[in-house]
């Protein structure tokens, strides 16, 4: 599996509720139709640890099966639309991309 991932902060005139809800709603809705796409997991960031972390509202995790999957969706009109639905909004992004290495499945968890 193959992930980007990003991180995002509200535009400074939304708040975190009203961002996460469009970034659940109205955003995803122009993000399902990436091609290749297979998993999308959202968490809504609620609280800072040590306080490095604060000011960003939410992480997304978009998993493809390879890089070469993963580029044709950046390459692709879909993912043009994704970008042009944010648009001029303001907020903060950072992204990431690589290689996924499961450490412990799911199925283990509360054993």
């Amino acid at each position: 599996m193959y992930n980007l991932v990003l991180v995002a902060s509200r535009p400074t005139d939304w708040t975190h509720d009203q961002f996460i809800t469009w970034w659940r709603g109205e955003h995803a809705d122009v993000t399902y139709p990436l091609p290749g796409l297979l998993r999308w997991q959202h968490t809504e960031l609620l609280e800072a640890f040590g306080g490095k972390s604060e000011g960003w509202d939410g992480l997304s995790v978009l998993s493809f099966e390879s890089r070469d999957a993963l580029e044709a969706a950046l390459a692709s009109p879909e993912w043009a639309a994704a970008v042009e639905h944010v648009g001029t909004m303001g907020g903060r992004r950072m992204m990431w991309y690589g290689d996924e290495k499961t450490m412990v499945p799911l199925a283990a968890v509360g054993r």
